[in-house]
C-alpha cells in the first residue's frame, strides 16, 4: 500500500471543530470532573450536533460520512484536552454505533444509527465479565430462545457507559462454554425489564468517563434485537475490535501530546541554574525522545486508518498501532512528570491527569499482551 503523507483539508477541518469544541466545552471542566467523577453526557450530546458521535457512519443513517483519518483526529484533539472525553467518543463511534453499523441488518441500523449518531442516545458495548476478560470463549452471560425472544441472564463488567447509554451492544453465550460459534450480539435498550445497571467504577484514570457493572436478570429481548447469525458473535466482536483499537491508538497519541506539549512549554518556562532546563542535556533528550516516539505513533496510526478506509483487514495494523502507542503514552506522560519534578506530582498542573489516564490504553480493549498475541499470530501466517 503506497502511504499519502498529506493531511486532507477534510481532516484539518475536523481537528479544528474538535479542537475548538474541546478548548471551549471541556478544558475549563477537566479538573472538577476528574475530582467528582462527573461524567459529562450533555458534553456528549453537543459532540453529536457537530457531527462527532457518528463520524464514519453514513449519512443515509444520520451520520457524518467521514473516513477513519479525520475519526483519528478527532479522537486526538478531545484527548489531548481530556482523556476521559475521548475514551467516550471512541467507545460511542467505535463499539457500539459502529458494531451494529458494521453487523446490523438494514432495519436496526434505521433503527439505531441515527439517533446514536445525533448523540440523541448513547451507546455502551458489553462483552467483557467479571471472570472473562480476555478469556471471552469462557463468558457466563447466556441467552436463551424462548419462542421469538431471548432471556438474558449474568454480569458485564468495565463498561464504558454502563449507567447512562441508551442502548447497550452485549455478547452473549448461547452455545456450551469454549466451544466454537458459541456467542451471539444483541441489542438491549435502557428500559427493558431485567436489565439494570450495576456498580460503577472508582478508577485510577479516566474518572470522568462512566464505568460500569451491566446486569442482566431474566431479561427478554426481541429476536429482532439480535445481530447476525446465532454464534457469530465472537467473530463480529473481534472485527469491531479491529477498528476499535485504532480509536485506542488515537486516543493515546492524544494524550501523548498533552502531555509533551505541556512538557515542552514547562522545559521553556522553567529557570534552574540561571537558565531554561531545556537546555540541559537530560531534559532535552527526553524531549527528543517523547517526540520521536509521538511521530512513529502518527505514522502507524495513519497506516491502520488507511488499510481501514480501503477496506482492508487491519488486524494486524490496528494491533501495532494500539500496542506502540498505548505504551508510548504511558511512557511520555511519566517522562513529563519527571520534567516537572515535584510539581509534576500535584494536580496544579495538567501532567499527572495524563500519567493517570494514560495506563488505561495499555489494558483497554485488549492488553498490551493480547496485541503481542494477535502480532505475533499474524506474523505467523
Amino acid at each position: 500500500m503506497i502511504m499519502n503523507f498529506e493531511i486532507s483539508e477534510l481532516t484539518k477541518q475536523v481537528a479544528q471543530v474538535a479542537r475548538d469544541f474541546s478548548k471551549a466545552k471541556i478544558a475549563p471542566h477537566v479538573m472538577e470532573w476528574d475530582e467528582s467523577q462527573h461524567f459529562p453526557k450533555d458534553v456528549m450530546q453537543e459532540m453529536g450536533k457537530l457531527g462527532l458521535m457518528g463520524m464514519f457512519i453514513p449519512e443515509k443513517y444520520g451520520g457524518s460520512g467521514f473516513g477513519y483519518h479525520e475519526y483519528v483526529a478527532a479522537i486526538v484533539e478531545v484527548a489531548k484536552v481530556c482523556g476521559s472525553v475521548g475514551l467516550s467518543l471512541a467507545a460511542h463511534n467505535s463499539l457500539c454505533t459502529g458494531h451494529i453499523y458494521y453487523c446490523g441488518n438494514e432495519e436496526q441500523k434505521l433503527r439505531f444509527l441515527p439517533k446514536l449518531a445525533s448523540g440523541e442516545w448513547l451507546g455502551a458495548w458489553g462483552l467483557t465479565e467479571p471472570n472473562t476478560g480476555s478469556d471471552a470463549g469462557n463468558m457466563k452471560t447466556t441467552a436463551v430462545k424462548d419462542g421469538d425472544e431471548w432471556v438474558l441472564n449474568g454480569t458485564k463488567c468495565w463498561i464504558t457507559h454502563g449507567i447512562s447509554a441508551e442502548v447497550a451492544l452485549v455478547i452473549a453465550r448461547t452455545g456450551e462454554p469454549r466451544s466454537s460459534g458459541n456467542a451471539t450480539a444483541f441489542i438491549v435498550e435502557r428500559g427493558t425489564p431485567g436489565f439494570r445497571a450495576g456498580k460503577k467504577e472508582n478508577k485510577l484514570g479516566m474518572r470522568a468517563s462512566e464505568t460500569a457493572e451491566m446486569i442482566f436478570d431474566q431479561c427478554r429481548i426481541p429476536d429482532a434485537n439480535r445481530i447476525g447469525e446465532v454464534g457469530d458473535g465472537f467473530r463480529q466482536a473481534l472485527r469491531v475490535l479491529d477498528g476499535g483499537r485504532i480509536s485506542i491508538a488515537a486516543l493515546s497519541l492524544g494524550i501523548a501530546k498533552g502531555a509533551y506539549e505541556a512538557a515542552l512549554k514547562y522545559a521553556q518556562e522553567r529557570h534552574q541554574f540561571d537558565q531554561p532546563i531545556i537546555k540541559f542535556q537530560g531534559i532535552s533528550f527526553k524531549l527528543a525522545d517523547m517526540a520521536t516516539e509521538i511521530a512513529a505513533a502518527e505514522l502507524l496510526i495513519a497506516k491502520a486508518a488507511s488499510l481501514k478506509d480501503a477496506g482492508e483487514s487491519v488486524t494486524e495494523a490496528g494491533a501495532i498501532a494500539k500496542y506502540f502507542a498505548s505504551e508510548a503514552a504511558v511512557k511520555i506522560s511519566n517522562d513529563a512528570v519527571q520534567i516537572f519534578g515535584g510539581y509534576g506530582y500535584t494536580k496544579d498542573f495538567p501532567v499527572e491527569k495524563y500519567y493517570r489516564d494514560s495506563k488505561l490504553c495499555t489494558i483497554g480493549e485488549g492488553t498490551s499482551e493480547i496485541q503481542k498475541v494477535v502480532i505475533a499470530r499474524q506474523a505467523l501466517k
